[in-house]
């Protein structure tokens, strides 16, 4: 095949790039994989301004980040493409749908979530919730448990944080350094994870020849970092120095700042941390409502991680203070929103200029791959907890020799939510239906259940 650039062969212009950044923004549904296949055809099969290995190697980078690796993608190869701006415009477009649509679901939600149609929507949409997290698992399991290490490490993983409450940021750490150590020992064991699979095999993109990017320089790095630093961290000194550190906005800036650097693996495997501490921590949330929050952002466009945003917007609507519950809501989802996603501005910048340097690194890959396996177990236990939580009414916890164990009433079974996710696993897993008709068929039922029957 002739992979040769011919002279007539020019970058898009910023305008035909910023047009199709909108495209892959609204069809940013199904997940990772889904976004990830999204611009693998507009970008590399359609347009051709990106080849496959190009492509690829920036992946792998977004894989070893964390955060929504679909979102970082997008910033980075929107970098390669126009620069900075270009990144920018890219990722910040990519969040952009989800942003706006989960705003007004979480208004809806607040304000009227106890209306019976609304009530009997979500009633549908928590189970099905469920199978998809199961299928996350399975998903992840099936790439990252090739071998009884890695079964073991998501074993480790599972009883840490389920029965023993191990915080999620301590379970990564520990993976890596597992992974890394353990790669140093036996290589074949711990490196699984040796590249993205989401994407099909196609040549080369005949423009590659012509992207190029400035050297990294330490000078340069200090000015990204600084940057972007100061736009992470500004407004939250100036939150605790006016609020003060017991403030709802404050709190929520802190913890999700911190929740945006511990998302390796997808966010399933954060979402049992952020789920644990809004309910059991801070109580921003009730236990159903996250599967509520999940909801909408499994049905919305945009990184699947944007379910903070609801979390921040319902835990101030609960804590306004002085302001107007909604506006409390509202301005906490931009918070919230903006502390997830400058992070990622500030690794794809920074790292970006230091990416040949990661290609092919064992050490990198035999940390991740530890990682991903001990998300299993982390994502496992996130699908226990909630199913925990949304079939059964009441759930005793239990302390057994420093073990935490959760004994469900099976006197408060929901026959209905039980029911209905039967049918949500049967409908995902037999009949091979996508997310979206999935969650459509268990609204449906949701209402009927809700309505008609009960």
């Amino acid at each position: 095949m002739n992979t040769s650039v011919t002279p007539k062969m020019t970058l898009p212009s910023f305008r035909e790039a910023l047009n199709v950044w909108i495209k892959v923004a609204l069809h940013s549904f199904g997940g990772p994989a889904g976004q990830i296949a999204v611009m693998h055809r507009f970008l590399v099969e359609e347009k051709k301004w990106i080849g496959e290995n190009r492509f690829l190697h920036a992946l792998n980078y977004c894989m070893l980040l964390p955060g929504p690796e679909a979102q970082q993608l997008a910033t980075y190869i929107g970098w390669l493409l126009h620069g900075r701006r270009g990144g920018i415009v890219a990722g910040g477009l990519f969040v952009l749908p989800g942003f706006l649509s989960i705003l007004l679901l979480s208004i809806l939600y607040a304000l009227w979530k106890d209306v019976a149609i609304v009530e009997a929507i979500f009633y549908g949409i928590k189970p099905a919730v469920l199978a998809i997290v199961v299928g996350a698992v399975i998903k992840i399991g099936k790439k990252a448990l090739k071998n009884e290490v890695m079964v073991a490490i998501a074993i480790l993983s599972f009883i840490a944080i389920f029965f023993f409450e191990v915080a999620f940021p301590i379970i990564v750490v520990g993976a890596a350094l597992i992974g890394f150590i353990g790669g140093k020992i036996s290589e074949e064991k711990f490196y699984v994870i040796r590249g993205h699979k989401a994407v099909d095999n196609s040549g080369e993109g005949l423009i590659d020849a012509l992207i190029t990017t400035d050297k990294p320089s330490l000078s340069k790095s200090l000015k990204t970092a600084i940057f972007w630093l100061l736009l992470w961290f500004v407004p939250i000194i100036l939150l605790a120095t006016v609020l003060g550190l017991e403030n709802i906005f404050t709190k929520e800036s802190l913890f999700f700042s911190q929740a945006a650097v511990v998302t390796f693996g997808g966010a399933y495997s954060v979402l049992a941390y952020i789920s644990q501490k809004a309910v059991e921590t801070f109580g921003w949330l009730q236990p159903g409502e996250m599967l509520d929050g999940l909801g909408m952002a499994e049905t919305t466009p945009g990184p699947l991680i944007q379910v903070v945003q609801f979390v921040g917007f319902m835990g101030a609507f609960r804590n306004p203070g002085m302001l107007d519950p909604v506006v409390a809501g509202v301005l906490a989802s931009f918070l919230v929103t903006w502390v997830t996603f400058i992070p990622c501005f500030f690794f794809i910048f920074l790292g970006a200029p230091y990416i040949e340097s990661l290609r092919n690194n064992k050490n990198l890959s035999t940390a991740l791959s530890s990682i991903t396996a001990a998300v299993v177990g982390v994502v496992l236990n996130l699908g226990i907890w909630f199913s925990l939580n949304t079939i059964f009414k009441t759930i005793e916890e239990r302390s057994f020799y420093g073990m935490r164990l959760l004994i469900p009433d099976l006197a408060s079974i929901d026959i209905g939510v039980a029911g209905i996710t039967v049918a949500a696993c049967v409908a995902y897993f037999g009949f091979k239906l996508d997310m979206l008709r999935t969650i459509g068929l268990c609204m449906v039922l949701g209402l009927l259940v809700k309505l008609l029957i009960l």
